[in-house]
């Protein structure tokens, strides 16, 4: 099973990278949590710092997660389940002024 991830501004950074596509055993249950976890592993303390609140272990809520354009906030949160194909992007915070 494939799972694309793409990434912005200081996540870009410190992937270097736009997308990236993970490969997960079939039959598995792959989520957004899982995801993240697969990145945090791939890419250390700096995603880890950069995703997670280092007090709480939670995913920072400024931080939005889009599966193939939907928010997982209007589906299972980081307990979206993904399919073979799907596009998820970590979006940051967007500043305007």
């Amino acid at each position: 099973m494939h799972v694309s991830v793409r990434f912005f501004t200081t996540l870009r950074e410190v992937t270097g990278k736009k997308e990236e596509t993970l490969e997960f055993p079939k039959g598995k249950t792959v989520t957004v949590d899982r995801v993240l976890k697969r990145l945090t592993q791939r890419y250390g303390r700096e995603f880890v710092e950069y995703v997670y609140d280092g007090k709480t272990g939670e995913v920072k809520g400024f931080i939005q997660f889009l599966v193939n354009g939907r928010s997982t906030s209007s589906l299972k949160g980081l307990a979206t389940r993904l399919a073979d194909g799907d596009v998820l992007a970590i979006i940051p915070p967007v500043g305007g002024g």
